[in-house]
């Protein structure tokens, strides 16, 4: 079956091969109810690789091909096609696959379960009171609602309140309180939807039922941690801090955080109740899909956000549109918190990541110290000779090429977190011995003195070399003990390769389905 499918998968690329084309080369992923795939085609003279033919039918027989021999639910495959009519198809598990761009190369993983700790774990708690006062709540709600009648012409129907033992039932579920001032407000009505329309009433979102509130929370689990995007792009991923800073865990997700109204796109308001040391429980926070890089605070309390709802309102800071009413407030203050080409002339205290971009000359860090709250520093295709500012800096994800410096002024960082490093001359690493939350490298750029001293990072979770460099390691058997995942880089390596990397790493591949064949 796999063969067939192999024959099926070769007949359609070559099909839909465009004119000269010498070589196709393709990897994806297949099975569990999906499939993807990328490459393309090689043409002697051309740039870029023309389209891909739809291959999801076939590959949707070629894993349920898999599944019926190995048992693998989901696959990792390759497909090497020639104009010569042979090809080769290699699958394995999802444990070994291709990276494109940008990174490239392929990726191992050797421990599946293990994920990366979020910088906001270890935050300082915060230990004032809440901020929301459940009477005002009440209050500022019915003087919100009577304002909207005016402006609407009539009174919004709300479905009715809860009761007090719905209430403790639904903590005693979740396993978590809700804030006083949310408490109350369900008291006064069941959220703000009758059917599917709903009124909008919290930050132009709609209000869930407490009921849905349950459901979301039990039902919805994965949000309460980071969504895991896979080791190419999570080994060096940064959590942005919150405004005002440490009020908000730099998570992508809580368990404390209690999702009460949405915006029906993904975007989800929550009550924090376990703030960052600035923070208050039960303040409002900003999660979901477009906060991947991190929460956002909204206000202090529920309470306090209806009181600025109500402002706005008065002040007419609105619009109406089909018998609605949205609250029209000033976006987000990013603050300068991303910036991406060059160092300006002015830093902004805010910012928290700058990607540095193709800067023709060796480029001067200093200005950053301008930055206490700086965590990502990415030199893309540009240099530095003088890491001397990192020091200071809160730097979790550097990236970086090294032109002639050294990196001693790394030893000890008490931040650093990830470090990919190219260099335009041997480097010593033993700096790096002494970064206590090193956790991710990617030296397949840089020319190192003595690699082995790797094998000193006890807690390294992710390496990135080429295949000169894994053979360093392991024909010396200086691998770093504790690593999660693998990369072999390289433009011209191969499927083959990296499983050989993963059975010299300790991954049996010995259960690799091959098909060969020519058309």
């Amino acid at each position: 079956m796999v063969e067939q499918a192999a024959r099926h998968m070769a007949e359609e690329i070559t099909a839909h091969a465009p004119d000269g084309w010498t070589r196709a080369l393709l990897s994806g992923h297949a099975g569990g109810g999906g499939s993807g795939m990328t490459g393309g085609y090689t043409v002697p003279g051309k740039r870029y690789s023309p389209g891909l033919p739809a291959l999801h039918p076939v590959l949707t027989r070629l894993a349920e091909a898999v599944r019926g021999e190995r048992g693998w639910d989901r696959i990792r495959w390759e497909m090497d096609c020639r104009n010569t009519g042979t090809y080769t198809l290699v699958t394995f598990t999802e444990r070994v696959g291709r990276i494109f761009e940008p990174a490239g190369g392929y990726q191992i993983e050797l421990d599946p379960g293990y994920r990366l700790p979020q910088a906001g774990t270890n935050q300082e708690p915060g230990t004032a009171p809440p901020a929301g006062d459940p009477d005002l709540a009440v209050a500022t709600l019915r003087t919100y609602l009577e304002r909207r009648a005016t402006v609407l012409g009539h009174q919004e129907e709300l479905p009715p309140p809860v009761t007090v033992a719905q209430l403790d039932d639904a903590e005693r579920r979740i396993g978590r309180p809700l804030p006083a001032d949310l408490r109350a407000l369900y008291l006064t009505a069941d959220g703000d939807g009758i059917g599917y329309r709903h009124c909008g009433l919290i930050e132009n979102n709609a209000w869930l039922s407490l009921e849905s509130l349950v459901a979301e929370y039990t039902e919805e689990q994965e949000w309460q941690n980071r969504p895991w995007y896979g080791w190419d792009n999570e080994w060096n991923a940064v959590v942005f801090d919150a405004t005002p800073p440490d009020t908000v865990r730099r998570c992508g997700g809580h368990p404390d955080w209690i999702r009460f109204a949405t915006s029906e796109d993904g975007n989800y308001l929550a009550v924090d109740m376990d703030p960052a040391r600035d923070g208050r429980p039960g303040q409002v926070i900003a999660t979901g899909r477009d906060y991947d890089e991190g929460p956002a605070h909204v206000a202090d309390s529920l309470t306090s956000l209806l009181q600025k709802q109500l402002e706005l309102l008065e002040q007419g800071s609105y619009e109406t549109y089909d018998d609605h009413i949205s609250l029209i407030r000033d976006g987000e203050d990013s603050g300068g918190r991303q910036i991406i080409g060059r160092i300006p002339d002015k830093v902004p205290a805010s910012l928290q990541a700058i990607h540095i971009n193709d800067a023709t000359a060796p480029v001067d860090l200093a200005p950053l110290t301008a930055a206490p709250r700086l965590r990502r520093l990415h030199l893309n295709r540009s240099a530095t000779a003088d890491l001397t500012p990192v020091r200071d800096l809160p730097v979790e994800s550097l990236r970086v090429t090294l032109h002639g410096g050294d990196l001693a002024p790394l030893a000890g960082h008490p931040h650093l977190s990830s470090l990919d490093l190219r260099t335009t001359a041997p480097a010593d690493l033993t700096p790096l011995l002494t970064v206590p939350h090193l956790r991710g490298l990617d030296l397949a750029g840089c020319e190192a003195a003595d690699l082995t001293v790797l094998a000193d990072l006890p807690d390294l979770r992710y390496l990135a070399l080429d295949p000169q460099q894994w053979a360093v390691l392991l024909d010396h058997g200086k691998v770093p003990p504790a690593l999660a995942a693998a990369r072999l880089a390289g433009a011209d390596v191969t499927y083959e390769d990296a499983l050989a990397l993963a059975a010299r790493l300790g991954l049996p591949t010995d259960g690799a389905l091959r098909a060969a064949g020519r058309l």
